[in-house]
């Protein structure tokens, strides 16, 4: 048996070995990131905090200071750039973008975020000194204000800041702290910068189309200037005649002569011509002789590099490649300086979570700074600030291919890896298939380990495994007889993004840089699922899509309940009987629901061509006394895809009909291989049999392969560039039903004990998802199955998925 074992191990390790992994490329010093994309950084770094989102550099060039605004410990930095070491640092309760440098390098202004105050910090002796307060209203929830981009006039007098809660300017006299005056916003705002002569002051509307021009002799909106969508960063260059705007959602940069309020010319960022979103355009800096202009691309993890002699006929000189997700960028001397927002190289978590003690446990909310809380995935990123010297041409060609080799995006929508001929997946949009009805499961929170970890033909690891055969043995019959994918990833952290990467291939630059202060138990609007127009991709979501193309299609509780839509598009669209997320709702009301629903449309021969169905209660609600226990929402919600798969296959669309089931995200659960590895499955007649598939795949491919069945176009630069789930597919049609299977579990065994677990869930929120704090939830619910006292082991994670294939001991 051991011998057995020992045989079935290296084969195992031959098999992993072959497949594309993420993480470090032997030959190439690239990182390879589980959507696909590669990171190898010009220059060198130093480390940052969690998810620094700003930098600014003192009038003279004697200090930078960058704010780090992520879901764990938020905090202030000053950096000295001759030494480049960070010679002062400040934990804040809450900040959020906002920062700038009194002209006499005296004072440091940073934002307290959803606290609504500006700190003022006095720097003498290159530190940060005695803090002032600068109160704009009471702090969150009472007081919606939230200041974002500041500005301070030359001889500080004058301070102004922008709001994105309130949408409001702020005119403040920095030394009695008075407010002079409140000018109401047409939309949330993100940046100020201000003109040369101190008379006007420019705002990005971030949640418009617009900057704002503000007279200040007057004290009053002048003009609104429409740019590309969600304008964030602004410069001026020196003489205050041209500014320059970055809009986000349309990877672009607007040049406006201010002498006209005139977009002169409109700059593309991206790699190729494209009009899909992706690039999340979101920095600016110039040159010191104002020649070349550096942008900043987040989700292309570069900077493109444009020749702005004469703005207007700026030219292109190529790209410099950065870490990941770059959300700032300065020029000092010859320093080209990034701060790249979710670091530049993996980090596992070897040492962490670990279990709190009662103790500890009773004064902790969700971004507790502790030691043992900085591994969660939402605070596991941090951040870096990149060093880089100014390239000559030849080094910039270098930096440019260099750039063009870490994208898996060509800009051809149709360039995939070979497929065979009669494979019933088209290989581009407009191609048939025999497939015409899609059926897309979106799941809650679990990742490969809790579910599929006691599976022997994958990659698991069966000590992680909480909810194994037992508990989802229709989970397991599905991964075994269809296609196991133990290399499937998501593209998001945590809820609140991953529902957008579910439903568009993509989150926003509102969404990114939002979700983690909320998630850290530090205010602000979190309606990330349809609510808020602000956190809309350009072109919407993939019932845009449909719409637009005419392709028929349905929701089941994703993005809105009952006949309630959080979107206009699912407005008529939406099944009147099925809820939205609610853990006092069972899923077998929600199987209930769509069965009623289906048999309804199938009899009036209107089953659409898309349909996406929410059935999450695998979230669980923990060990809250009298809710059902985690063992039992999980087999709840594997009953309902069991019977929702049964009643499909027993139906005459069966043969031309294809399911894909997928968490929105992984969160915080146990997994020896990565947090963003998740389980996921393919069924139909159309899919292969009894199959174990290692190719790397992400949500962006799974939406991929959607699109192309349904005839859509990609919605992002992610989803054109990810791999279509070819291989999961086969010409030979097999109409064998699927047969449910009972649960060996009751599943209304509630919690009934009295321990600390059952305490701690009592606090818990789970009136929508991840409200509540994650880590603590996810111990809970491993108590609850391992034992009140069992230790819960430290899951392996990285920024980069780096997969390792678990050691076995001798004795197995």
């Amino acid at each position: 048996m051991k011998a057995y074992h020992l045989v079935l191990g290296l084969l195992c390790s031959v098999q992993f070995a072959s497949a594309q992994l993420p993480g470090k490329i032997k030959h190439t010093e690239q990182i390879l990131l589980p959507n696909g994309w590669k990171l190898s950084p010009a220059g060198h770094s130093i480390n940052l905090g969690d998810l620094p989102l700003n930098m600014q550099i003192s009038a003279a060039g004697k200090y930078v200071a960058i704010t780090n605004n992520g879901q764990s410990t938020q905090s202030v930095q000053l950096i000295n750039p001759k030494t480049e070491r960070i010679i002062a640092e400040k934990n804040l309760g809450k900040s959020w973008y906002g920062l700038a440098f009194s002209k006499d390098q005296e004072h440091l202004y940073v934002s307290g975020g959803n606290d609504n105050w500006i700190l003022n910090f006095n720097l003498a002796n290159y530190d940060l000194n005695t803090c002032d307060t600068i109160k704009l209203g009471p702090v969150w929830p009472k007081g919606k204000i939230s200041p974002a981009g500041i500005a301070v006039n030359k001889d500080n007098t004058r301070l102004y800041t922008v709001t994105k809660e309130d949408s409001t300017l702020y005119i403040i006299n920095p030394s009695d702290k008075k407010i002079l005056k409140k000018l109401q916003l047409p939309a949330i705002a993100y940046s100020c910068v201000l003109a040369p002569d101190g008379e006007q002051l420019f705002i990005s509307l971030w949640g418009g189309h617009t900057v704002a021009v503000i007279n200040l002799l007057t004290e009053s909106l002048e003009r609104l200037i429409p740019v590309g969508d969600h304008p964030n960063e602004l410069l001026l260059n020196k003489k205050g005649n041209f500014l320059f705007v970055a809009n986000a959602n349309d990877n672009t940069v607007s040049v406006i002569n201010t002498l006209t309020d005139k977009v002169v010319e409109t700059i593309a960022t991206t790699l190729y011509p494209t009009q899909l979103t992706g690039s999340t355009t979101n920095g600016l800096a110039l040159s010191q002789d104002e020649k070349t202009l550096y942008i900043a691309n987040a989700d292309n993890n570069c900077l493109a590099v444009f020749d702005v002699t004469k703005p207007g006929y700026s030219e292109s000189r190529g790209f410099i490649p950065v870490g990941w997700y770059p959300t700032s960028v300065k020029v000092l001397g010859s320093k080209i300086l990034v701060t790249n927002g979710k670091g530049n190289t993996s980090m596992a978590n070897p040492q962490g979570p670990q279990p709190i003690s009662p103790a500890d446990n009773s004064g902790y909310q969700m971004g507790s700074t502790s030691n043992s809380r900085l591994q969660y995935i939402a605070g596991l990123f941090k951040g870096t600030l990149s060093f880089i010297d100014t390239p000559k041409p030849e080094l910039q060609k270098v930096y440019t291919k260099q750039v063009y080799a870490n994208t898996p995006f060509t800009g051809d929508q149709s360039s995939f890896a070979a497929r065979d001929a009669d494979n019933p997946i088209p290989s581009k949009q407009g191609e048939k298939s025999p497939i015409k009805h899609v059926f897309y499961i979106i799941k809650e929170n679990r990742t490969y380990d809790q579910v599929l970890g006691d599976v022997e033909k994958g990659n698991g690891d069966p000590s992680l495994c909480l909810f194994g055969e037992k508990i989802t043995p229709n989970q397991h019959a599905l991964a075994q007889d269809y296609v196991l994918l133990d290399n499937f990833y998501v593209d998001a952290e945590v809820s609140a993004d991953g529902h957008n990467w579910s439903m568009a291939a993509y989150a926003t630059d509102v969404v990114e840089k939002t979700w983690p202060t909320s998630y850290g138990s530090r205010g602000g609007t979190t309606n990330f699922e349809g609510g808020r127009p602000v956190t809309y991709p350009k072109d919407g979501f993939i019932w845009d899509y449909c719409q637009r193309a005419g392709v028929t299609y349905r929701s089941y509780g994703e993005f809105g309940e009952y006949d309630k839509a959080h979107i206009k598009s699912l407005k008529g669209h939406m099944s009147p009987h099925s809820s939205g997320f609610d853990m006092d709702i069972t899923d077998q009301v929600r199987a209930d629901a769509w069965t009623h629903d289906f048999d309804s449309l199938l009899r009036a021969d209107a089953v659409p061509q898309f349909s996406t169905l929410r059935i999450s209660n695998d979230h669980t609600s923990g060990q809250k006394k009298g809710k059902v226990s985690p063992q039992a929402a999980v087999a709840d919600n594997d009953l309902a895809v069991g019977r929702i798969i049964e009643h499909l296959s027993n139906s005459p669309i069966w043969k031309e009909s294809v399911v894909f089931i997928l968490e929105d995200d992984a969160q915080n659960g146990p997994d020896h291989v990565d947090a963003h590895r998740s389980p996921a499955y393919v069924i139909g007649p159309h899919v292969k049999r009894n199959t174990v598939i290692h190719t790397m795949y992400s949500t962006s491919g799974f939406l991929r392969t959607m699109e192309l069945i349904l005839g859509l176009p990609p919605m992002s630069q992610y989803d054109a560039a990810a791999v279509p789930l070819f291989e999961c597919f086969t010409n030979k049609t097999d109409l064998r039903t699927f047969i449910v299977k009972q649960p060996q579990i009751n599943l209304d065994n509630r919690n009934v004990a009295i321990n600390e677990s059952s305490r701690r869930s009592e606090l818990f929120d789970f009136s929508k998802e991840d409200a509540a704090p994650d880590l603590d939830l996810n111990e809970v619910i491993w108590k609850s199955i391992k034992g009140e006292h069992a230790i819960m082991p430290a899951p392996k994670r990285s920024a980069f998925v780096i997969l390792q294939k678990k050691k076995k001991d001798d004795d197995d």
